[in-house]
């Protein structure tokens, strides 16, 4: 299995806050991947979403009861019981839309300019434009979803698998 962020677009009354169904269901949704993302209801940022969440993290300005971290991390943690495993977060609908107006709103170029000193380095083997291709392709991917998700009145569920 390969290290990522997965993504899935539900109604809120669908979800369970318990992390073995949320494991079931999201693994579930990994063979789906592809049709469910064709659809809009699921996405994915495989291996960047730490640095991805440093990009929002550098320009991002709270608005409300939320951090910066909504884009990526936020949402209501549901943990293992023995907490060995990641936790499964889930972002309400309320979350999902201030998400995606976040989403909306930002200059991906700003948020570059802002985060390219700390996010960057890690990258250093890699040409600037390619890494920065990277990040700007996962920053049009979750807008797309999470406007579409908001849009919807969806709740999103995010599985951490590594």
């Amino acid at each position: 299995m390969s290290i990522k962020m997965q993504l899935r677009a539900m109604p809120e009354s669908a979800i369970r806050e318990n992390w073995t169904w949320l494991e079931e269901v999201m693994g579930d949704a990994l063979d789906r991947f592809q049709a469910e993302r064709r659809a809009g209801i699921a996405e994915a940022v495989p291996y960047h979403f730490h640095a991805l969440n440093e990009v929002y993290a550098a320009a991002y300005t709270p608005h409300g009861s939320h951090d910066w971290e909504l884009p990526v991390f936020g949402g209501s943690p549901v943990y293992n019981a023995t907490d060995n495993q990641p936790p499964f977060v889930i972002a309400r609908p309320s979350e999902v839309r201030e998400a995606g107006d976040f989403l909306a709103a930002a200059s991906f170029d700003d948020l570059w300019a802002a985060a390219r000193p700390k996010v960057l380095p890690p990258f250093s083997a890699f040409d600037e434009t390619e890494v920065k291709g990277w990040f700007l392709t996962h920053h049009t991917d979750l807008r797309t979803f999470y406007s579409r998700s908001a849009s919807a009145g969806s709740a999103v569920v995010k599985g951490f698998w590594y």
